[in-house]
């Protein structure tokens, strides 16, 4: 497996850059072997948990010093917390890999397979590993919807924001697919309007997500959605999956307790209205019930709603998992 992505995704290469995201501290990792790890979570990511799912081990970070010779062999995490597909996305954060610079990073890695695994060893490797991409949220978050900061709402309308990152996340795909990885699982993007930190920005009733930063989304998940047909049409001998973020999380936001949760609208961990106006800082006293809330943080969730997640993704039908699941596509 190896991943690309932001901070959902993030299992500590932010350790290594000069960042402001950062989770590295505690309450980050109290439920998770070993404690603060870069996860941002209480516990697992979804990549720790699909790794559980497929009988692999969540890959290590790209930036870690110790991620050479036979460890990057099981894959590597490229993820980078504040990362998005643009390249200007979260430079208020300060250093990233964004989507294009991670892409960079496994074309370095690929180098360090090559002499590990001759011939075509490799290309069997690559063909077999299963590429997750989880990316697209800080375009929104931290660009699109913070002006003045970043021009890109004075510049272009939400359709057209949409497609300027499909684009831009389409180029980086097939570059990956060009160098040898066959089996894709792009995730689309959740229904950000109802995390913590948007339900604290007082654009919508204290009950109520913030519709229109909802409704923007449409365009970009609709538009994975139809690239993932183009490419599955155009590219025989490899596999295309679309996650259906926005619709597996509306479910649970929608009808929390059949999935075992009871809070959808704070934080279990952060300050302020939602506990979602500043995210959980360092020492900070999280909630007692984490298996109970969706939100961790004021931008991601517990490892309870990250497992649901995990499992609709890998075992879901094309409504969660489209035009296969992770699991189906694994035994290709």
């Amino acid at each position: 497996m190896h991943v690309f992505g932001d901070s959902v995704v993030d299992v500590g290469n932010n350790n290594y850059l000069n960042s402001y995201a950062k989770c590295n501290y505690p309450p980050y990792g109290i439920d998770y072997p070993g404690g603060p790890s870069g996860r941002f979570s209480n516990g697992k990511n979804i990549v720790d948990t699909l790794g559980d799912l497929l009988g692999l081990p969540s890959p290590p970070a790209y930036a870690d010093p110790s991620t050479t010779g036979a460890r990057i062999l099981g894959g590597v995490n490229y993820a980078s917390a504040a990362a998005g597909i643009l390249d200007e996305t979260g430079r208020h954060y300060g250093e990233r890999y964004s989507l294009s610079q991670q892409v960079l990073n496994f074309e370095n890695t690929l180098n360090q397979l090559r002499t590990l695994l001759p011939g075509t060893a490799l290309s069997q490797y690559l063909a077999r590993s299963i590429a997750v991409v989880v990316i697209g949220s800080n375009d929104y978050i931290n660009n699109y919807l913070l002006p003045p900061m970043y021009s890109s709402s004075y510049t272009y309308t939400p359709p057209q924001f949409a497609n300027l990152l499909l684009n831009h996340c389409a180029r980086q795909i097939l570059a990956l697919n060009s160098v040898g990885l066959r089996k894709f699982f792009l995730a689309g993007i959740p229904p950000l309007g109802c995390i913590p930190n948007q339900r604290a920005s007082g654009q919508a009733p204290p009950d109520r997500c913030v519709d229109s930063v909802n409704q923007m989304l449409g365009t970009f998940n609709e538009g994975l959605r139809s690239l993932v047909q183009q490419l599955n049409s155009n590219h025989p001998g490899s596999i295309f999956v679309y996650g259906n973020t926005y619709g597996a999380l509306g479910d649970i936001l929608n009808n929390p307790s059949p999935f075992g949760f009871s809070v959808v609208d704070r934080a279990c961990c952060g300050i302020g209205r939602n506990q979602g106006e500043i995210t959980c800082t360092p020492l900070l006293a999280p909630c007692t019930d984490r298996n109970q809330h969706v939100f961790w943080d004021a931008f991601h969730l517990t490892q309870a709603a990250t497992s649901v997640l995990a499992q609709r993704a890998f075992y879901g039908p094309p409504s969660d998992s489209y035009p296969i699941n992770i699991q189906q596509m694994a035994q290709l």
